[in-house]
């Protein structure tokens, strides 16, 4: 059945229009009602046909070529009309993270934790009119969003792109604009009849701004393309490599190897490009925020986590990029269990997505008792629902960033599992299955590194007036979550023996 009417004749342009800003309310009800049996939602441009957690595992293991997430996904993204259609026929952008980004994880995670240290003093937003001081020992009002997506953005554009297009202030415009842009670009036109699409395509400023990120984007990208085959040419003509002309190990220069001739060339590359900083950088600057937020509400975990970081680093010598002499980040990443605990009850809180994961089917299903998923279908689970059901979680409203630490501690056999970034029928939040998110690991990992440096060096409370109006706002549309973009938190630097902590 489609749920959310709330009447027999309401029309179903009202049904879609409450979707639009009240989707968390409508799938809470909607969970609740119709709990162990699918139920249809309506989007804007799609209907979703919301199953039951029963189905999760049957779900699991269709094939991606019947039930697919990069079909759902790229759906989102209207891709006729924003240039993404390669995007339905290439997983070159997925076969990078599972072949070439997993297995060496630390590898470039190592890099990662290179830029983060180059953007530490570079990053921090400027206030008093001119310049905010690194040292302050004052607190200090900070667009917090803003200055973690710079920071994920340099992290991330290290290993993706290398030197120095990590550091090219056009790549970084691109890495964090293109994002909002995009998203803009395709929610405008799918609030329009499809009939209507390509005339409200070439209405939305933001999709012109979409299409100029894209094209410098390609420009950043076909340098680096043409640098790569000249030194390959030059390797297969059996002549030296100068030290100035070598590369760095980049997942870039991974695709340019292993794509189809197609794939590798500079309008499809570039565009690749832009998209994989879609999922990068937004979403895990959203998830340090959140955090923040979460400690800020419950200050009192403000010390145990840090306890926590101060201890590695006094093991390590030293916090995340200065250390002495150098260490792993997997070292760093590997020990800061209640940190990790405490990053898997927030996200539990506060999801990107309020339904995942998402299906596209390619063909009509029928599931084993007989549930048919006709082609075309729009599947999704109610993982948030689910994250807060009492009988999956005990008193799952209250906040409890221990959850995680106490079930790993609780056995031995337990000791590897519950962890962040792990997937489990209990746990969607990066999805399920083999057509989980390919980059979770890595993300986690700089969470990690950027909240034990952050726990490091500063403190944070809310401003005055946050504090009356609690927690920053999230801005629910459709089934997606945002952050507060202006929210400012007070941020001021760590001075041992300052009284109340060191």
């Amino acid at each position: 059945p489609v749920f959310g009417y709330r009447f027999f004749l309401e029309p179903t342009f009202l049904l879609k229009s409450r979707f639009i800003l009240g989707a968390r309310g409508i799938i809470h009800n909607a969970y609740t009602t119709m709990k162990g049996h699918p139920f249809v939602l309506r989007r804007w441009d799609v209907d979703f046909l919301v199953l039951p957690m029963k189905y999760l595992e049957e779900v699991r293991l269709i094939a991606p070529s019947k039930l697919s997430s990069k079909g759902a996904q790229t759906g989102n993204l209207a891709p006729e009309y924003t240039s993404m259609q390669f995007l339905y026929h290439s997983n070159l952008h997925l076969d990078v993270l599972k072949k070439k980004l997993t297995p060496e994880l630390y590898t470039y995670v190592d890099k990662a934790k290179e830029e983060l240290v180059y953007g530490w003093e570079r990053d921090l937003p400027h206030t008093d009119a001119d310049y905010f001081c690194f040292n302050s020992i004052e607190w200090t009002p900070v667009p917090i969003e803003h200055l973690l997506r710079m920071l994920v953005a340099r992290m991330t554009a290290k290993v993706f792109m290398g030197a120095p297009t990590c550091r090219d202030p056009d790549w970084l415009r691109i890495s964090i604009d293109f994002s909002v842009d995009l998203f803009t670009t395709a929610f405008t036109i799918k609030m329009f009849p499809p009939w209507l699409y390509g005339v409200v395509a070439r209405l939305v400023p933001a999709r012109y701004r979409t299409f100029q990120q894209l094209k410098t984007g390609r420009r950043i990208v076909g340098e680096l393309t043409q640098r790569h085959h000249l030194v390959q040419e030059k390797r297969r003509r059996g002549e030296m490599v100068e030290e100035e002309e070598e590369e760095e190990d980049t997942l870039l220069n991974w695709m340019l190897d292993h794509g189809t001739p197609s794939e590798v060339e500079v309008h499809e590359m570039g565009a690749r490009q832009c998209v994989l900083t879609l999922a990068s950088i937004h979403t895990t600057a959203s998830n340090v925020s959140n955090m923040l937020y979460d400690l800020c509400t419950y200050p009192e975990w403000f010390s145990e986590l840090r306890a926590e970081v101060l201890t590695i680093a006094e093991q390590l010598g030293g916090p995340p990029g200065q250390e002495h002499p150098p260490v792993s980040a997997k070292e760093w990443c590997s020990r800061l269990d209640k940190l990790d605990s405490f990053f898997v009850e927030s996200q539990r809180h506060s999801p990107v997505l309020l339904l995942n994961p998402q299906r596209l089917a390619y063909q009509d299903i029928i599931l084993k008792d007989g549930t048919l998923i006709p082609k075309g279908s729009r599947l999704a689970f109610a993982n948030h629902e689910h994250s807060m059901d009492p009988t999956v979680y005990p008193n799952p409203q209250s906040f409890d960033p221990m959850r995680s630490y106490r079930k790993r501690m609780s056995h031995p056999d337990q000791r590897d599992r519950h962890k962040a970034g792990m997937t489990h029928p209990d746990n969607l939040a990066f999805g399920y299955g083999n057509q989980a998110c390919a980059g979770r690991q890595f993300a986690v990992a700089e969470i990690k590194l950027i909240m034990a440096r952050l726990l490091y060096d500063f403190e944070f409370e809310f401003p005055a007036d946050q504090n009356a109006r609690g927690r920053p706002r999230t801005l629910h549309i459709n089934e997606n979550c945002f952050t507060d973009q202006e929210a400012r938190l007070l941020m001021r630097r760590r001075v041992r023996g300052r009284g109340r902590e060191v």
